[in-house]
């Protein structure tokens, strides 16, 4: 590992401890030379599948992608840093499980809106409501009302404007 201070080769690892949810290592490391110290993470890299649109173009899956549109959504709400980030890395390791190449942004759209039904209700209706391009006030009323019960929303009322 190079050291980010004096760009030396040469560095030890002084602890090891596993990160986030168990799927990442995190090393504190000093370097020989100059002896700063610096973090590290290392990560197992994952094929995440190839993301299909509604148009029917393919592009890789962006993380950065999935990460800002949740942020978006959550901006201004008070969730925790890690309830997001857990959030983040359910999403994730819902896709690797479903074990295909290539997968509709529609599947990715509707595994954030279950996350953010969990973590905050404004933002889930944040979300739907570009997600779903909800038609009319009755459409969130409809969803507000569900949550407010305690009711599953279901995907009936969340209706959706026929983009042409």
């Amino acid at each position: 590992m190079q050291c980010p201070f004096c760009g030396d080769n040469e560095t030890r690892v002084i602890d090891s401890r596993l990160a986030g949810e168990g799927d990442s290592v995190r090393r504190r490391r000093e370097c020989m030379a100059c002896k700063e110290r610096f973090t590290t993470f290392e990560t197992a890299e994952l094929n995440l599948p190839r993301v299909i649109k509604s148009d029917g173009v393919r592009e890789p899956f962006w993380e950065e992608k999935l990460s800002a549109g949740v942020l978006r959504a959550l901006e201004k709400r008070p969730v925790d840093s890690e309830a997001i980030d857990a959030a983040l890395s359910r999403i994730k390791k819902k896709l690797l499980s479903f074990g295909e190449r290539e997968i509709p942004s529609l599947k990715i759209g509707e595994l954030v809106m279950d996350e953010l039904q969990g973590l905050d209700q404004v933002a889930y209706i944040r979300f739907a409501s570009v997600y779903k391009s909800f038609e009319d006030v009755n459409a969130f009323r409809e969803v507000i009302d569900a949550l407010e019960q305690g009711r599953p929303v279901a995907a009936a009322a969340l209706r959706v404007v026929n983009k042409k």
